[in-house]
């Protein structure tokens, strides 16, 4: 069964409407009477769709684009495919925020588990919500509307499942832990505090102050995760947050909106991965390791405890260090930086009140 969303959409609404909301410009030849279905990324909208572009990276995709509509800067006009209609403004990730909040009104204040008048049932399950047979929900827990639940799986005391998240079979959801805006597969194991589903990062930042960006995607956590008390994974933007297929996540991981984690990838604790990264296949970060946004880690790459990675990382590859880089070229430079050190011939200045050398 198709999942019907967590979010109601709004619209359709003209061109014209939308370039009004966005303080957009329609570009040339442009239709204001154009009805826009939906918001969507650039490589998943087509026929009635809007998106937007702001970040040089994404120019490759803007080219391959099907979208009706497309709030871009004004230098970026010329980039866009045949076919599609441009909003132009200086800022487009401001202009889009204010389209999103357009067509989904409803999701910039996320739905939990519904008001108190809703019907829930005295042991905290709402009566909409499907249990299959063997359904633990111990005392405490809340299940909100709509909410499904398969054979075995064990909803721990304090926990929260929001509105509309389904859990697949023989799972367990620990005691605090809040999911909401979440699909969580089977033999799925999230431990006590750990937050699912909560907005992702996402900030028009401005000389006029920094706009919120409506989060309107969703987490899936796909079969025989694993995730570590108090860690967090924010829902997507536009598109999916996904954790594949038997990834393994410590203690107090930070993972943003946006972020395709491969299969069978380990994430040690206190690890920060930025949005919009993509993990292949059994990549394993180390303690500590710190991601900036929108990076690709090949399948298979390891990243040493407490590095921050600045590039893609080719599969199969060792990195480590602050930037990170290959294993090889950080530990010659570390070999390099300890002999210099221990050289009597080179003077270190330590500044005023310094030990001198």
């Amino acid at each position: 069964m198709e999942h019907p969303g967590f979010f109601d959409r709004a619209g359709p609404f003209s061109l014209g409407r939308i370039a009004e909301t966005a303080g957009a410009e329609l570009g040339p030849n442009a239709d204001p009477d154009l009805q826009i279905t939906d918001v969507l990324p650039l490589d998943d909208a087509g026929e009635g769709h809007l998106s937007f572009v702001d970040n040089p990276k994404y120019l490759p995709a803007l080219a391959e684009t099907r979208a009706a509509a497309c709030i871009v800067a004004p230098k970026f006009v010329r980039k866009l495919p045949a076919g599609t209609t441009a909003l132009k403004m200086r800022e487009p990730y401001r202009g889009f925020a204010k389209a999103i909040a357009l067509f989904y009104p409803s999701a910039l204040k996320p739905r939990a588990t519904g008001p108190a008048e809703s019907g829930a049932t005295q042991s905290g399950v709402h009566p909409s919500a499907v249990l299959e047979s063997d359904v633990v929900v111990e005392p405490g827990a809340i299940v909100g509307p709509d909410v499904e639940i398969g054979q075995g799986t064990t909803i721990a005391s304090g926990a929260v499942i929001g509105y509309r998240v389904h859990i697949g079979r023989d799972s367990y959801i620990g005691p605090s832990a809040s999911v909401t805006h979440a699909l969580i597969g089977n033999r799925v194991v999230i431990h006590a505090g750990v937050a699912i589903g909560q907005d992702g990062f996402g900030f028009a930042m401005s000389r006029e102050g920094h706009m919120k960006v409506p989060q309107i995607g969703r987490v899936v956590v796909q079969d025989d995760v694993e995730i570590g008390a108090n860690s967090t994974v924010d829902r997507g933007a536009l598109r999916d947050t996904i954790i594949g297929e038997g990834t393994k996540i410590d203690n107090l991981v930070q993972i943003g909106h946006n972020v395709i984690l491969g299969r069978h990838c380990i994430i040690v604790s206190q690890t920060g991965i930025s949005g919009s990264c993509e993990l292949g296949d059994f990549v394993a970060l180390g303690g500590q390791v710190g991601l900036v946004g929108h990076l690709k880690i090949g399948a298979g790459a390891q990243i040493a405890a407490s590095s921050n990675v600045r590039g893609d990382v080719p599969a199969g590859a060792r990195w480590g260090g602050t930037p990170a880089k290959p294993v090889r070229l950080w530990f010659r430079e570390l070999t390099i930086l300890k002999q210099l050190a221990e050289r009597k011939d080179v003077k270190i200045d330590q500044g005023e009140g310094g030990d001198g050398a």
